[in-house]
């Protein structure tokens, strides 16, 4: 039997994936539930897997695949909603389904999430993301507009970017301050960082407090691409 948490993240994790095609992240599920922090997620997903509902896939970030229903799930359940309510009588799509929404994107080498890197120019090959990785509330991007990048470094792990995650980055020339983008420094270096605008300085923020802001002239950077998705492999 569930918990009334328990069922309140198992549909949400069954609305998104009809919808989206991912399931919401850590983030999202802790404010929909409520939830202070993300170890209570972490304990709700544990039970569901533990209890035969999903299954938790391998070598991918945020793949949960909903293997089973309880019964009476279909009863209104009260969760907090960060957007519109979704409809309850949305078919559960299959894996295969999910698959097959999977797009091609250009993997360019490595970027550091820690010192700078000489600038990524060529895409070293391709990588297949689900395709709902790229949806916005304005409805489904150009995966034209986007590439994916391998990170090497570990400054930007209080963000939960490590080393050796891929990131999915839209590409744009402006982005807002608190915004994680790539910073094309002095048109030779490439870096992963918060961009924060301090009146004529352009501040390269880390996500470890055992690195330094790098604080450059707003006219050495140019902003390249913003993070929209991250994948794992464990």
């Amino acid at each position: 039997m569930l918990t009334r948490k328990q069922k309140e993240l198992l549909l949400l994790i069954r609305d998104r994936l009809a919808i989206d095609g991912v399931p919401p992240s850590f983030d999202e599920m802790k404010e929909a539930l409520g939830l202070k922090s993300k170890s209570g997620i972490h304990r709700l997903i544990t039970g569901l897997e533990e209890r035969g509902f999903i299954k938790r896939l391998p070598h991918r970030a945020r793949a949960l695949e909903i293997l089973r229903m309880p019964e009476g799930a279909e009863a209104k359940v009260a969760v907090k909603k960060t957007r519109a309510e979704v409809p309850r009588d949305l078919p559960m799509p299959s894996m295969g389904a999910i698959a097959a929404q999977s797009i091609s994107l250009p993997l360019y080498g490595r970027i550091a999430a820690g010192t700078p890197i000489e600038a990524l120019r060529d895409p070293n090959g391709s990588i297949d993301i689900p395709a709902g990785l790229l949806a916005s509330s304005r409805g489904r991007a150009n995966a034209g507009d986007h590439y994916a990048l391998e990170i090497s470094g570990d400054s930007m792990i209080d963000a939960g970017i490590l080393d050796g995650d891929r990131v999915i980055i839209r590409t744009c020339d402006t982005a807002d301050n608190g915004a994680i983008v790539v910073a094309l420094i002095d048109g030779q270096e490439a870096t992963l960082k918060y961009l924060k605008r301090e009146g004529s300085q352009i501040a390269l923020e880390p996500a470890n407090r055992n690195y330094e802001t790098r604080r450059l002239p707003a006219s050495r950077v140019k902003v390249q691409g913003k993070l929209v998705g991250l994948l794992r492999n464990y």
